[in-house]
């Protein structure tokens, strides 16, 4: 079967998911490929190129629900729910992009686009929209970097430095609920935005 961009990328994937992305190497590709070597630099020129050429793949994979109707608070949530089912089902290609591809994120990516769609539906003004979307794409990006490498679940099980009360069922002790988390993270997102687009005394959006 002839060498392909997309064949090879393909291949790679299967590579990090089920290794890693360090364990990737042209001559493993190569193995899994049943091809020489040499010839993968027919299509690619190194690792770097596959791994942006798989991150580009995925990327482009991504779906979500168009609830056009629904208010924007509901859209925001499902957008950056789905993205993080998307980072879930390839942790470890994701985790390096968000961390090792400040490009990782370009303009006709469906995500990007869609949370475009619904910063301009809440009223961000359209000179705002390109660094609105760029904190939110930071603080989701950010949030699922410390998730899928382990990060957030090591924080949330530091414990204060204040006395601990007990909790509603009268435990002092609870296992981190990642998802519960990003709720609150977007909880976070969404009220921030929220406060910036509740009209002042003078009727003018606050940062506008």
């Amino acid at each position: 079967m002839p060498l392909t961009e997309a064949g090879i990328y393909a291949a790679a994937l299967r590579l990090i998911d089920a290794d890693g992305v360090e364990a990737l190497t042209m001559r493993k590709l190569a193995t899994v490929l049943d091809a020489n070597p040499m010839s993968l630099y027919h299509h690619v020129p190194n690792k770097e190129a596959v791994l942006r050429g798989v991150t580009r793949m995925v990327g482009s994979q991504f779906r979500t629900v168009t609830l056009e109707n629904a208010p924007w608070q509901e859209r925001i949530r499902l957008l950056a729910t789905d993205f993080r089912t998307l980072a879930h089902r390839h942790p470890k290609l994701m985790a390096y992009s968000f961390s090792h591809q400040p490009d990782f994120i370009q303009r006709e990516d469906p995500f990007l686009v869609a949370l475009t769609a619904i910063l301009d539906a809440a009223g961000v003004p359209l000179s705002k929209i390109p660094e609105t979307a760029a904190v939110v794409c930071a603080v989701v990006t950010g949030v699922l970097t410390a998730e899928l490498n382990g990060a957030l679940h090591q924080w949330a099980n530091i414990k204060p430095l204040i006395a601990p009360t007990a909790d509603d069922n009268g435990s002092t002790n609870s296992d981190p609920d990642e998802e519960r988390i990003f709720r609150l993270v977007l909880d976070t997102i969404i009220t921030g935005l929220e406060s910036r687009l509740t009209p002042d005394r003078d009727g003018q959006a606050a940062g506008r």
